[in-house]
């Protein structure tokens, strides 16, 4: 066997990456890359990335069964190898002998490659003949010099020619011929493998010898000799066996008996004689004749076992992982092809592979996306699904010639299926009909393709017939069977071309028309392929059919019915297969006719008209040559289901040719008629390209307009003319006047001007855009303004060069060209030049303004370094820059004083402003220091304005213009003053809040001062706030108290205070209406007895529950724990102490009393502080009114108290009180005894002596006094004691008048009750009923409650007393400090001193009013600084004329 020889890889085919516009016509796109891709036979094509089409196969229901592949019996030389060794294997098996192969050089003998070059130098005589072994020895490839001719010698001799000579047909009654010196029996050292055992008998020998000499003799006298041996001994009756060679039936020891036929011979009496009866089975040589009968036809056998795509996934790469022993994927693919074609040529390794082929898709299901109603497309499905590139669609297109073929072709029109492993291969063979193919690899592993391009199909069919005749005499088909493969190597060797491709996955390979093609697997992948003819395919289909015609080959489908099928419906076909419809109809109708007439010259007269198409395909297949016959057919009455085609008409039988008969499909008068159609069809092209010719040849006069020329592209697009070169050279000049039009469009568009990434034309690309327009052949609309654009380009040329040439640059002319420069959208060479010297012109004209910041100065500066020299810019340079210094001295000067500390006056700062005046440029600290002094000037005067007014003005006014003095950098010498009245206004306004407001107030002290405008307004303070808003809008245009002040600077808007004091008039006469209202609804609640849990109570507003206390002022209910409770003498059982002093206990709710509510003295001497402030507050105003209206109110009870009614009640409840507290000493002195006494009964030794006392000491209750008063007297009291509750000042004639009038209450009326009790007393108001006259008395559960409910307030109480006692003593140190303060920091005057203004001890004090010198004594309200008194008559006829007015005193 020869050495194999490393396989070289042939070149690769050419690869295509459509676009996607390229991509969307499949069949066009196929037929454009045609002429390159045609001359490799194969191609590869790499869709665009995003197509990426889903795997749709079932996987879980795809099962199959696949093919068994035995690689070395695939390859033509390697299977005629094995089957030239088998039967010489199968020779010496059937002579009884077992053959071995031997051994030459270390390796086993190729004796197939012996007895061919044995032959070819002219068999196994001539080489002995001429004594050629060591030629032989050396083409097989056996070094020179070691005697292996002899050798090879030996082994032909023993082996080889044993069977050439069965194989003449050499016998012993036929003529044989056998060289000199041959010995048969002769033994030879170097003889390996073949064994013959001889009897050893003398006779035998001789007989051989005899036989033997004579061929000899004959051989040397060159006769020809027929050898007879005649049985000279009788042959005795018995034997039943007789040798036919011989005929005698003795030496029955040397005579077989064949296991065969059971035909005997004698071992002597056969050629080559036999030494000895062999062991094994004897054939005789008629049965050895089988051997050399043609063997059956090669072919691959099924696989035992059906797979699923997993477990033949699994099987594949466990084969290649342990064949290469490495993971699948790190196997190179060259390795694989190197070692595939090694074991293909392999005798001696023989692998087997499984590869399923062949899988029609109609039964498993296609790899694409169908619409087979079986499953609903998701997704991009349904895009795929319509793809061209779809292999269920592309046979079917309308530019394919299958898609008029109406039957389903499996392999053809139906997909078929390939799931591949490592080595299962595909051998050379060429589509059915010659027709393209393609695949396509759906995922997996590479396959592996070659190619021989269709000009050189023949030379491959005839290389292989050369190299395997063998193969082809037992099956001239054998490329159509596809079960043969042949090395590349070797057909390149002989002059084929081949061409290789590695098709990975989600890759096409296309196949060109009879271009053979064969590959292998990489490893396991999933491929799919199908068949399609495009117009250029029929003339190959038409041959096609005539090849099978000569290989007796039967067709897929008729050939003429297809092409008369498409001639029947010519305006469905594409122009290019109209027209070649119409070439292969001429053709084929010619044919056609000249058999028709070669049938009826050879006698054939009777004719008959048959629908062919009707018949079935194996029904009218030809006798002869299997072609399906259409167009016409020749039968005959004595075998009617036979026909052969017109080209065998003398094949069909003996018959006379009359008697037959010829069928035909169309009369020979109809073809023109359906060749009109194509033509008319066809013609249309010709119309069509008559004008394009035309229209591209057109001078500058008869040119076309650009949507004509579109108008023909887009008829021929429509008609599916031909893709020829007038086309493409049409659309090449649509194209290219299509980008013109763009370029120039582009080129006058104004909304393209500005676009920063576009390209501009120069000037010469302008010329020669200009010059393209107008050599298209086709007028552009746009022309016209293009060549005006480059006049204007032009023109600008021309004065750009003038106004460069100018000594002083001018920024307007400059930018006047700039702009129209711009706006031509060219690239000019001069718009540089012009941009630099407008940058020039535009520096000078900022440096000539008169003007400027230093910043701006410095700018200019720094721009003019970068400027291109020139004089003007230099001079301007050297001003700017001296200008710049000047400026920069004076704004560090300015800059200087607008931060000095202490700060300059006005006078020192003007001197500067005036000095900087005449500095040309813009000194921003300069321009603030004159601001400022105007803000100075401003804030004097108005400050000027206010110290000389009639009026002080308000704290908020003084306070704002506080504010904006500070903020000017500026002494002002009137800053002082007006900080010190500020600090003295803020801290009578804190002395006063201290006074009057509460601790954590919700009220501010303005609303302390003022009358209430929330009677009746219950919630948290959020919603409080919103009521009292709502109700101040409905009362709008009344007094508000926060408008006091109005933060206005125009002095005249300032409030009179006569004004002032009637709108607080008004709001006090609201007010008591307002609480009249509240206290009768109030009241009138308790009437509600039977609904009294409805009713809403306290600040909470919720029913009654608890303990409940009434409001003196407005009557309503409140839950005790809602509520402070009122102070009482003594608060250890504050429980019974409410019970037993509730008449002593006065309770205001903290809607009532919203204040500390001072004492009228204590309200005076802030008065007295407030007269010496010249500044106006709104409390102040506030307080004055609310001092007047307490001290009016007071003036009205003093004159009701010293009538003769209330003054003998006065004394009587004098008298009732001293009597109380000599009763409360007593009860206290019996407490004191009942707890000794406890003491001594708790000792038993004085339980004796211990006996009940019956004295004085027992507890009484005092009755309460109660007065009567007439009705108007009581009346007239209880109006004065509610005007009195609602002033926030402390009187003592409300404790007279309240006294008088709990005095006058019947003890039952309680004011601190249950809630059940809340019901009965209810009750008794709304019925009506007297009240009875019996004291409350408490049960052991409420009595309880009551304990821990003192108990709990006396501990609050406690812990009150604690915090106001240090909170006085804090506010005692505050006052102190902020005296010093204020004295410190207002430098206030003698006059103003405030110390002894709240006390005085001096009784003989004389009041300090004008006409007034009284001793003051008791009556004395007020204390004035130094230590003078004044009446509170006198201070109330002198409080209204002073309030509001300046004292100029």
């Amino acid at each position: 066997m020869s050495v194999f020889s490393e396989f070289v890889p042939p070149p690769e085919c050419p690869v295509f990456e459509p676009s996607w516009e390229d991509f969307s016509d499949p069949l066009g796109f196929i037929n454009k890359i045609r002429p390159i891709a045609e001359k490799t036979g194969i191609c590869k094509i790499r869709p665009p990335e995003e197509w990426q089409p889903p795997f749709a196969c079932d996987v879980r229901n795809f099962r199959f069964t696949p093919r068994v592949q035995r690689l070395n019996e695939l390859e033509a030389l390697t299977r005629v190898k094995l089957n030239f060794l088998d039967q010489i294997a199968k020779f010496w098996e059937l002579q009884g002998s077992k053959i071995r192969f031997p051994h030459v050089e270390r390796k086993i003998l190729d004796l197939y490659q012996l007895s061919k070059i044995v032959s070819s130098e002219g068999g196994f005589e001539t080489v002995c003949k001429e004594r050629i072994w060591s030629k032989v020895a050396s083409r097989m490839g056996f070094p020179p010099g070691k005697g292996t001719g002899s050798l090879l010698r030996s082994h032909y001799e023993r082996i080889l020619y044993p069977y050439e000579l069965f194989q003449s047909g050499a016998t012993l009654t036929r003529e044989n011929k056998e060289p000199k010196g041959l010995k048969i029996f002769g033994t030879s050292p170097k003889m390996v493998g073949l064994e013959i055992v001889s009897a050893g008998k003398a006779h035998f020998w001789l007989t051989c010898i005899f036989i033997y000499l004579l061929m000899l003799k004959a051989s040397w006298v060159g006769l020809n000799m027929t050898i007879t041996i005649c049985c000279l001994p009788l042959i005795p009756q018995i034997d039943l066996y007789l040798c036919l060679v011989c005929g005698r039936g003795d030496e029955e020891d040397r005579l077989l008996l064949c296991d065969g036929c059971d035909d005997s011979y004698h071992t002597f009496c056969l050629i080559p004689p036999l030494q000895d009866v062999p062991k094994g089975d004897w054939r005789c040589p008629k049965c050895v004749a089988e051997c050399s009968k043609p063997r059956e036809a090669f072919g691959f056998e099924q696989a035992v076992r059906e797979y699923t795509l997993q477990s033949f996934g699994e099987m594949a790469d466990h084969f290649k992982s342990d064949y290469f022993n490495m993971p699948v994927h790190m196997v190179p693919t060259e390795l694989v092809e190197k070692e595939f074609w090694r074991l293909v040529s392999s005798i001696e390794e023989d692998v087997i592979v499984e590869y399923g082929a062949d899988i029609s898709s109609k039964d498993v299901g296609s790899g694409f996306p169908i619409r087979d109603g079986k499953r609903r497309l998701l997704g991009d499905e349904e895009d795929y699904a319509n793809s061209g590139w779809n292999l269920n669609n592309m046979p079917v297109l309308e530019q394919s010639v299958l898609t008029h073929i109406n039957v389903d072709i499996s392999g053809m029109k139906v997909p078929w299926l390939y799931v591949g492993m490592c080595f299962s291969s595909f051998c050379w063979h060429i589509e059915d009909h010659w027709s393209y193919s393609i695949n396509f690899l759906h995922w997996g592993e590479p396959k592996t393709w070659y190619g021989v391009p269709a000009s050189a199909a023949e030379q491959l069919e005839a290389v292989m017939k050369k190299l395997a005749p063998e193969l082809f005499d037992s099956q001239p088909d054998l490329l159509h069977q596809l079960v043969t493969i042949m090395n590349p190597n070797v057909l390149m060797e002989h002059g084929v071309p081949v061409y290789r491709t590695n098709q990975c996955a989600g890759e096409f390979v296309v196949t060109f028309p009879r271009a053979y093609h064969s590959g292998f697997n990489q490893g396991y992948n999933f491929a799919e392929a199908v068949n399609f003819c495009t117009a250029d395919w029929l003339p190959m289909g038409r041959q096609c059919v005539a090849h099978y015609r000569r290989l007796h080959r039967y067709c897929v489908f008729s050939h003429e019915e297809l092409l008369c099928k498409m001639a029947a419906d010519p305006e469905s076909l594409d122009v290019e297969l109209a027209a070649a419809v119409f070439k292969e109809m001429g053709e084929m109708m010619e044919e056609e006719t000249q058999l028709r007439q070669a049938a009826q010259e050879m006698g054939v007269l009777s004719s008959e008209q048959e629908v062919f198409e009707l018949v079935p395909d194996d029904e009218r297949q030809c006798y002869k040559c299997k072609t399906t016959c259409f167009l016409s057919a020749l039968t005959c009455s004595c075998s009617p289901d036979r026909l052969v085609c017109l080209h065998h008409t003398a094949d069909l039988c003996d018959c006379p040719m009359g008697n037959k008969c010829v069928r035909y499909r169309y009369d020979l008068e109809e073809f023109p008629s359906m060749l009109y159609g194509v033509k008319t069809r066809a013609q249309s092209y010709d119309t069509w390209a008559k004008r394009v010719t035309e229209a591209l040849a057109a001078d500058q006069k008869n040119k076309k307009d650009l949507i004509e020329l579109k108008v023909l592209l887009e008829d021929a697009e429509d008609r599916k003319y031909p893709e020829n070169a007038l086309f493409r050279r049409l659309r090449e000049m649509v194209k290219e006047a299509e980008t013109c039009s763009s370029v120039a469009q582009l080129l006058l568009s104004r909304k393209q001007r500005h676009s920063r990434n576009r390209t501009k034309l120069t000037v010469d690309e302008l010329k020669a855009f200009v010059d393209q327009l107008y050599r298209l052949p086709c007028i552009i609309s746009q022309a016209r303004q293009v060549k005006e654009l480059l006049e204007n380009v032009e023109d600008f040329h021309e004065r750009a060069q003038v106004a460069l040439a100018d000594e002083m640059p001018d920024s307007s002319k400059l930018q006047a060209l700039l702009d129209l420069g711009s706006g031509l959208d060219v690239e000019l060479p001069e718009l540089p030049q012009l941009k630099q010297e407008l940058q020039q012109a535009r520096w000078l004209d900022e440096v000539s303004v008169f003007v400027m910041p230093a910043s701006l100065m410095k700018r200019l500066i720094d721009s003019g370094v970068g400027l291109a020299p020139h004089h003007a810019v230099e001079k301007a340079m050297a001003e700017l820059q001296e200008i710049l210094t000047v400026s920069e001295r004076w704004e560090e000067k300015a800059r200087a004083c607008l931060q000095a500390r202490p700060r300059h006056s006005m006078v020192t700062l003007e001197s500067i402003v005036l000095e900087a005046r005449n500095i040309p440029a813009y000194l921003p600290n300069i321009l603030a220091l004159r601001e400022a002094l105007q803000k100075a000037k401003e804030w004097t005067t108005k400050v000027e304005a206010i110290q000389s007014g009639s009026s002080y003005a308000y704290l908020e006014q003084l306070e704002s213009l506080l504010a904006r003095g500070r903020s000017i950098p500026v002494r002002l010498d009137p800053l002082a003053q007006v900080e010190s009245q500020v600090a003295a206004a803020r801290a009578w306004r804190e002395r006063t809040a201290r006074t009057f407001l509460k601790k954590n107030s919700t009220y501010t002290l303005l609303q302390v001062l003022s009358p209430r405008v929330d009677i009746g307004v219950y919630g948290n303070s959020k919603s409080k706030r919103k009521r009292v808003k709502e109700l101040m809008e409905k009362e709008r245009g009344g007094f508000d108290p926060d408008t006091l002040s109005d933060l206005e600077e125009s002095l005249e808007e300032v409030r009179d205070p006569t004004t002032v004091v009637a709108a607080f008039k008004a709001k006090e006469q609201k007010e008591v209406e307002a609480i009249h209202s509240l206290r009768a609804a109030n009241l009138a609640k308790m009437a509600m007895a039977d609904r009294i849990e409805e009713v809403k109570f306290c600040l909470c507003r919720k029913t009654a529950s608890g303990f409940m206390l009434q409001c003196e002022l407005c009557k309503d209910w409140f839950h005790g724990a809602c509520v402070p409770l009122p102070k009482t003498g003594s608060q250890k059982k504050l429980g019974v102490g409410w019970q037993s002093n509730g008449k002593d206990s006065k309770f205001l709710c903290p809607l009532c009393q919203r204040s500390r509510r001072p004492r009228l003295e204590t309200i005076l001497s802030l008065l007295v502080l407030l007269q010496k402030l010249p500044v106006r507050l709104p409390e102040g105003e506030a307080l004055q009114c609310l001092t007047e209206r307490a001290m009016s109110w007071q003036d009205r009870a003093r004159q009701a108290l010293a009538t003769e009614e209330l003054s003998s009640a006065l004394a009587k409840l004098s008298v009732l009180s001293q009597r109380m507290v000599e009763q409360a000493a007593r009860e206290k002195t019996e407490k004191i005894i009942n707890a000794e006494l406890q003491k001594a009964a708790a000792n038993p030794d004085l339980q004796v002596m211990q006996a009940p006392r019956k004295t004085p000491l027992v507890p009484r209750s005092l009755e309460p006094p109660v007065l009567e008063l007439s009705p108007q007297a009581k009346a007239q009291l209880e109006e004065l004691m509610m005007l009195g509750d609602l002033l926030e000042v402390s009187l003592d004639e409300t404790q007279h008048i309240w006294r008088i009038l709990q005095a006058t209450h019947p003890p039952s009326e309680e004011r601190f009750l249950q809630s059940k009790e809340l019901k009965r007393v209810g009750l008794e108001l709304g019925l009506g009923g007297k009240p009875k006259k019996k004291k409350l008395k408490l049960s052991l559960d409420k009595n309880r409650e009551m304990k821990q409910l003192a108990k709990r307030l006396a501990k609050e109480e406690k812990e009150r007393k604690r915090k106001e006692k240090a909170a006085a003593k804090a506010e005692a140190i505050r006052e102190g400090l902020e005296k010093r303060k204020e004295k410190k920091i207002l430098d206030i005057p003698s006059k103003y001193d405030w110390s002894g203004a709240e006390d005085s001890n001096d009784e003989n004090a004389v009041c300090a009013a004008k006409n007034c010198q009284r001793p003051c004594k008791d009556k004395v309200r007020i204390y004035l600084p130094p230590n003078t008194s004044e009446h509170s008559a006198c201070v109330k006829r002198s409080f209204c004329s002073q309030s509001g007015t300046r004292d100029n005193s």
